[in-house]
């Protein structure tokens, strides 16, 4: 059998399949029953362990060595909004990692957006990038006919996109707050509703929202309003696509040193303070925020609807 396994290995490497075997010892089975009473002495006086050897152990280690089980969003299609930088780049990566195609939506810095690309399809998987911008319904109905068009269908939608003016609220000027409450507000909303035709049961949303949706943070009044009625949008939408069998979550996440923190006039005193108030003096990551979006995309998590789930190492607690 290993003879024959590595023979096939090395004939289907080329299309990207891989064989293994696992070969187990004496697992308690019913073949295992009917050995000998002497044979069975004879055998657990040489195992280390004095035991015979699980099923659920065997299975568990073949599903390490099968990259379809070991890739739980195998087949299936993610959507991630401003998936080429920061957070969304993460996002982006771990459903790769898991195993799912992914369309990475960005707004026009098209030299991350195709290295982004890049590290997606380097991790085994289909990645397609889609410049739009997400504050005009045309360009969000033209991304979803690109992610039909490619794929015919849409698992998983990640609402990562978000942009704001960050000045006090006396400074700020009505066209920083449209701009801002359209593209972190209104936009999932729009993006949600296009996509939902083309998700079947089991489809999964996740919304990234912000602790500054219920705390006042300093220069966050339009960021801060935009990620609370991000957070509406989150509990209206998952009653109401229930009973079609998808599920509406958010991840609110603490403060995390991307590209999009250098935005902050108070940039330093923000993670200054995210590390001195955080339980466990650890910077949030966003790899952090990305595995608890997996998590929220997985079957695992069918049962959790309208939730806002706070990823922010503790930080909240002690503020």
């Amino acid at each position: 059998m290993v003879g024959f396994t590595q023979s096939i290995a090395k004939e289907v490497a080329s299309r990207n399949i891989t064989v293994n075997c696992v070969a187990p010892g004496y697992v308690e089975t019913d073949i295992v029953e009917d050995l000998s009473p002497e044979l069975k002495k004879y055998i657990m006086e040489r195992v280390p362990m004095g035991r015979f050897g699980q099923p659920e152990e065997i299975a568990t280690f073949a599903a390490m060595t099968t990259p379809t089980l070991g890739k739980p969003f195998a087949g299936r299609v993610a959507l991630v909004t401003g998936g080429s930088r920061g957070i969304g780049r993460a996002i982006a990566r771990e459903l790769a990692t898991l195993g799912a195609n992914v369309v990475i939506n960005y707004f026009r810095n098209h030299k991350e957006a195709r290295a982004a690309q890049q590290e997606m399809e380097g991790l085994g998987v289909q990645c397609v990038r889609v410049a739009a911008h997400l504050a005009e319904p045309r360009q969000v109905r033209k991304l979803m006919d690109t992610v039909r068009n490619r794929f015919g269908r849409l698992d998983i939608l990640i609402n990562n996109a978000a942009s704001g003016v960050n000045r006090p609220g006396m400074e700020l000027e009505e066209k920083h707050w449209d701009w801002t409450l359209d593209i972190n507000t209104k936009a999932p909303w729009l993006c949600t509703k296009e996509a939902v035709p083309l998700m079947e049961r089991g489809g999964r949303v996740v919304n990234i929202s912000s602790l500054g949706a219920n705390r006042v943070l300093p220069n966050y009044l339009s960021v801060g309003v935009s990620k609370a009625g991000l957070e509406a949008v989150t509990r209206y939408m998952a009653v109401e696509l229930a009973p079609l069998g998808i599920t509406v979550n958010a991840i609110s996440g603490g403060f995390v040193p991307t590209e999009a923190l250098e935005h902050f006039p108070n940039r330093d005193e923000m993670l200054a303070t995210a590390e001195s108030k955080t339980p466990g003096g650890q910077l949030l990551t966003a790899e952090d925020l990305a595995k608890a979006v997996a998590f929220l995309c997985s079957e695992d998590a069918a049962m959790i609807r309208g939730q806002v789930i706070i990823v922010d190492g503790g930080m909240s607690l002690t503020l």
